[in-house]
């Protein structure tokens, strides 16, 4: 089994089942036995199609006399797969492509007719290179939505709050690949410390422009093999996530809430900015996901954090009034992600349309664990307005016990003067985010 065989039994997989598609990679790369080179390969063309599929599926459609959805499911992504190789690998011949897609077709479809089918579609595609279909212009955001292959409804929206050249910024940005984001574990190392340890193995580091302790990370192989990630030296975490901690404003020696915590990083963090003195209550819905915080935490050495599995919508009584800050990272679409989860572009606008209520109501629930003079934040990892500012806004009009506060970041972003701040990955390199600072008034007891 080659790369290219590994790719279209995902892309298969999560097609026909659900799931997503780097847990579905990470398995059949296991059963495959890859070397590294070839795993890259696979994992490139595998997420390559998934970012792109609209745009190829618009190109080859428009050189097929048989409808894509009509297909045998291994033969489209061959289809893909071929692709995405004339379009957007200039390392690989497109006869080698070609030639490759025609092969797995063989393998792989039921009908013998199929392989011819797919040669003469890939073999137009690239001899049409310089002279490919026009995509419709007379809906912008049907174009941009072919072109940056994104949900229509989610570029309707971006050009409502961005306008045409934020949106166009925005897509292409999403389009991007993003470096690994490793973040320095100072309760127990130096910055230095972990760039020498990484780059003694090989691994290309920077530092972030403008986040202190965090390093921008290439050519990292298998990361869990490097000695100052067994070390728990550094973890990954966008500096989204990051920087919602540090607006938090928790000191050393504080009670945290990390109310939707899962699979941890913001606790991670927080316990770093707490220096290890205090007390962090880690929580998630799933029981499987405690075992992911608590082994993090172990790896990291962050002895304050204490993982419990507990519905962010169901009171705990003894929590009530009991935290100097509690974190509500709430469930939501994910599409200020799209640029690592390439998956979530195939979201239906009606699957994200009722998570406001839930996160309202976890909004609900945990605001009753904050001790009076303390700190509620909330925070998504979406730029909808849906399930940020509105969710603000109707929680702040039935609870005046609470008010938005200012709270400052590091350059460029600096003061944040209305308490509520959208992180957008063609502005500030982050993930697309959202955070708001709220205080609950009165005087600590």
């Amino acid at each position: 089994m080659d790369a290219r065989e590994v790719a279209l039994l995902v892309l298969n997989t999560c097609e026909r089942q659900g799931g997503w598609s780097d847990g579905t990679l990470k398995k059949q790369l296991s059963v495959a036995g890859l070397d590294s080179r070839d795993a890259a390969l696979a994992t490139q063309l595998c997420f390559g199609v998934i970012q792109q599929r609209r745009r190829l599926d618009f190109y080859l459609q428009s050189y097929s006399n048989f409808p894509l959805k009509r297909m045998e499911s291994k033969v489209v992504q061959s289809l893909r797969l071929g692709a995405y190789q004339i379009l957007f690998m200039d390392r690989i011949p497109h006869r080698a492509a070609v030639d490759s897609a025609v092969e797995l077709t063989k393998k792989h479809s039921k009908n013998k007719r199929a392989a011819g089918m797919v040669n003469g579609i890939l073999r137009t595609l690239s001899r049409n290179l310089e002279n490919l279909p026009d995509i419709p212009k007379d809906n912008l955001a049907e174009y941009y939505g072919i072109w940056y292959s994104h949900p229509t409804w989610m570029v309707e929206e971006l050009l409502h709050r961005l306008g045409e050249e934020g949106t166009r910024a925005c897509l292409e940005a999403n389009n991007t690949p993003v470096p690994v984001m490793g973040m320095v574990n100072t309760t127990k190392v130096t910055v230095q410390q972990v760039i020498e340890s990484l780059e003694g193995q090989q691994v290309e580091v920077r530092l972030h422009p403008w986040l202190e302790c965090c390093l921008l990370l290439s050519h990292t192989g298998n990361l869990e093999e490097l000695e100052a990630f067994q070390k728990g030296w550094f973890y990954v975490q966008d500096p989204a996530s990051r920087l919602a901690i540090l607006a938090s404003g928790v000191q050393p020696g504080q009670t945290l809430l990390d109310v939707c915590a899962a699979p941890g990083g913001k606790s991670f963090a927080a316990a770093i900015q707490m220096e290890g003195q205090g007390n962090i209550i880690s929580c998630d819905l799933h029981p499987h996901k405690k075992g992911l915080i608590e082994r993090g935490a172990q790896r990291l050495g962050l002895s304050i954090i204490t993982p419990e599995t507990v519905d962010g919508r169901q009171r705990v009584e003894q929590w009530v009034a009991q935290f100097d800050v509690v974190l509500v990272d709430a469930p939501c679409s994910g599409l200020g992600v799209i640029r690592k989860k390439p998956d979530i572009r195939d979201k239906e606008v009606q699957q994200v349309a009722e998570l406001s209520a839930i996160q309202q109501a976890i909004l609900e629930n945990a605001c009753v664990y904050v001790k009076p003079g303390g700190t509620l934040l909330y925070s998504t990892c979406t730029t909808r307005q849906q399930e940020n500012e509105d969710v603000i806004t109707d929680f702040l009009k039935t609870h005046s016990e609470f008010q938005a506060v200012p709270f400052s970041l590091p350059d460029p972003i600096g003061e944040v003067q209305q308490g509520m701040l959208t992180l957008w990955p063609h502005q500030h390199g982050t993930d697309g985010f959202f955070i708001c600072k709220m205080k609950r008034q009165g005087e600590h007891p």
